[in-house]
């Protein structure tokens, strides 16, 4: 497929995140792209697909840097456009100025997106490819990043064309029946056409399983850490992060709103929720925070709760059992906190009023092993 735009315009950009670095790149890609790098490089020759050493020029023939410079030819590129990569030194300065000067030889700055753009319009990639490159960018686990590796190197794209293979086989043996009924077509035509249907759709059916399947694998999970107030919610997520990252105190209702971190976890992505305390009230801003706690436990794939040791059954550990008793398609942990403390707290009967505690999903194997550095604050009877 050839450029949509009879004279594309030359586009630049910086590919690399700013901020301090060993390198940044600088990207170009279209018409003007070896000739604007000539005249960077006061070079004329450049072999295509190999890297060469050179100095880096501005319009006043100052030097800028020395630096990589790599020339595609098309349509041997990413865009199937000319494409130059400029890698120079990192830092705030050096990249900006080779912007500039390409500017100034007659590229534009490129808009977000405009080299996939290229690469899409061009034919280089996909929709399926242009889509798993977008959440490969953002992924935030290893799970994630080795599936939608494998969709942009093509895998999604050869199973649907398999897939249309198979159908169009089919439409053109419909249409034999169709056209040509009168004459001495196969007696087991149509059964094999059925059989072949009902393959087609078996393997939609379970490629839609094993994707459904998958999903928290690729987008991770969301684990909710609920309790009544004041019961070590927030000491047990500074725990898990190694850090202070909520703050902590004797007070009841410290924490009023919903504290979130990532962390990676044998491959996926966990999501920690720290959560405003569980009890009635009729304050209207800890009701606020006690709301979004609700809602995180229903957003939650696993729901840790936390019950203080040292003190016996209350009424707000009964509130929260009672919305325990709720969320019985819920991967539910139980915690018993504050264990240095003599135990007051009947934890039997505790786990004897909820349904029967399924078994953690395999993220959670090894949480013993998870738990090891605070086992002294918190027990965990899975």
């Amino acid at each position: 497929m050839i450029s949509t735009s009879p004279n594309p315009s030359t586009i630049v950009a910086i590919a690399t995140p700013p901020g301090l670095g060993a390198i940044a790149i600088v990207k170009m890609s279209g018409p003007k792209s070896l000739e604007i790098l000539q005249r960077l490089c006061k070079r004329a020759h450049f072999t295509p697909r190999y890297a060469t050493l050179v100095s880096i020029y501005d319009a006043q023939e100052a030097l800028l840097d020395t630096c990589l410079a790599l020339y595609f030819k098309a349509p041997h590129s990413y865009t199937t456009e000319d494409v130059v990569e400029i890698q120079c030194h990192g830092g705030v300065m050096v990249a900006r100025l080779i912007l500039q000067t390409c500017l100034d030889h007659g590229a534009v700055l490129a808009q977000n997106g405009e080299f996939t753009k290229r690469a899409f319009l061009n034919g280089r990639l996909d929709s399926s490819q242009v889509d798993a490159l977008a959440k490969l960018l953002v992924a935030t686990n290893a799970n994630a990043a080795k599936v939608m590796a494998r969709q942009l190197k093509g895998a999604l794209k050869e199973f649907v064309h398999a897939i249309r293979h198979a159908l169009l086989e089919l439409l053109a043996s419909s249409e034999v029946l169709i056209d040509y009924a009168e004459e001495d077509l196969p007696l087991d035509l149509h059964p094999r056409m059925q059989a072949q249907l009902q393959q087609i759709l078996t393997k939609l059916q379970s490629t839609l399983a094993i994707s459904q399947a998958k999903v928290p694998h690729i987008e991770g999970y969301r684990l909710s850490i609920v309790g009544k107030p004041n019961v070590g919610k927030s000491s047990f997520l500074n725990a898990l992060l190694l850090e202070e990252r909520a703050l902590v105190s004797h007070i009841a209702g410290t924490t009023r709103d919903t504290i979130e971190e990532v962390i990676s976890l044998y491959g996926s992505a966990l999501r920690i929720v720290d959560t405003a305390g569980i009890r009635p009230s009729e304050d209207v801003i800890e009701s606020l925070g006690i709301a979004k706690s609700l809602q995180s436990m229903q957003e939650s794939d696993v729901i840790l709760a936390l019950f203080d040791l040292s003190r016996p059954l209350d009424t707000q550990d009964q509130h929260l059992l009672t919305l325990l008793q709720t969320q019985t398609h819920k991967t539910l942990c139980l915690v018993f906190n504050k264990n240095d403390c003599p135990p007051q707290l009947d934890t039997q009967a505790i786990i004897d009023t909820l349904p029967p505690l399924p078994l953690p999903p395999p993220i959670f194997k090894h949480q013993r092993t998870l738990l090891a550095p605070f086992e002294t604050r918190a027990q965990a009877p899975i």
